[in-house]
């Protein structure tokens, strides 16, 4: 029994086999001298005082050993107690200096919950978290790649995890299991192919790690979109077509692209998200619940009916109670 309590003692961290250390020193150096010196130390309390002020170097003097036993066992304690006390703020120091390296180099394990993970370190993930700090700064962001030396965001909510968002012991530092939405982008080192298929593979191993956890991957070519969504993936963004859209409209329409950016541009208040249908529009023409919405400053362009998006449906078409509504809300 005693054996096993030893070796259950020695697993723990030394700062706190240090402290029992020290609480143990004081309380017996205190229990000591009160029965070496009663007269001077009436109580054991007084003893314990006395111990914890000579192991802590301070030296009040409103008690101390006159004879010479008790200065004998102050010697002692002064050698031992400043010594240990010494060692353990030494350990904190060191461990402090360690949680922090391990911080900045990526090998410490997140433990918070409801944060957003983001998978690959290029100029669309460092936007993505520049716009989400402008829109909540309190929100916990954790970054996965294996390239990175360091956090590149060591003053902000971002835990910075180093290692392959495929492997599990990398997706476990990251507490994927208490996420609450993970975004994969697309490795900008590899060529499209490679990189859909890198995408994939980690978007495999994150849904059969936990498999209810909102996924958006970003996937090159179009080919491979039906592969991310048979692999789990929430949703898909297609980052070649939607750029290829957006020159086409630029060459079709002049200035188009700075429009488009700024229309999804969250910084500047504008968001183009779906709304629920109130039940006060449902079987109304998608006019009058257009005229509806524009008092509370949102723009009304579009329904979402099951998989089907309907863009600038006629002014007679009917919403019903299960669509969904694409607005451009300040």
């Amino acid at each position: 029994m005693l054996q096993h309590i030893y070796f259950r003692f020695l697993r723990w961290p030394i700062i706190i086999k240090l402290l029992l250390l020290i609480f143990g020193l004081i309380i017996s150096f205190g229990i000591i001298i009160h029965y070496v010196e009663p007269k001077h130390f009436p109580t054991i309390f007084t003893g314990i005082w006395w111990a914890v002020i000579t192991t802590a170097t301070v030296g009040y003097g409103d008690v101390y050993p006159v004879t010479v036993k008790g200065r004998i066992i102050g010697i002692l304690l002064v050698l031992t107690g400043a010594g240990v006390v010494s060692a353990y703020f030494a350990s904190i120091a060191a461990t402090t200096i360690r949680m922090q390296n391990a911080a900045m180099k990526g090998t410490k394990m997140f433990k918070g919950k409801n944060h957003i993970i983001i998978v690959g370190w290029n100029g669309r993930s460092k936007n993505v978290i520049d716009q989400w700090f402008h829109l909540d700064q309190h929100q916990s962001i954790v970054l996965i790649d294996d390239t990175l030396e360091q956090n590149p965001y060591p003053t902000h909510q971002v835990h910075f995890i180093k290692g392959k968002a495929s492997v599990d012991e990398t997706l476990q530092r990251a507490n994927l299991q208490k996420a609450k939405y993970i975004l994969i982008t697309a490795d900008q080192n590899e060529n499209e192919s490679h990189a859909d298929m890198g995408s994939i593979l980690i978007l495999l191993a994150v849904k059969g790690f936990h498999p209810e956890i909102y996924c958006v991957v970003e996937i090159l070519m179009n080919e491979n979109v039906i592969n991310a969504k048979r692999a789990g993936a929430d949703e898909v963004i297609q980052t070649n077509a939607q750029s290829s859209y957006i020159m086409m409209n630029s060459l079709i329409s002049h200035g188009m692209s700075e429009t488009i950016l700024m229309m999804l541009d969250h910084i500047q208040g504008n968001h183009l998200k779906f709304i629920s249908v109130d039940d006060a529009w449902s079987e109304k023409s998608f006019e009058a619940v257009s005229m509806l919405l524009k008092k509370n400053r949102k723009l009304l362009i579009g329904v979402k009916r099951g998989e089907e998006t309907i863009i600038n449906p006629p002014m007679d078409f009917r919403i019903h109670s299960f669509d969904q509504l694409l607005v451009i809300s300040n």
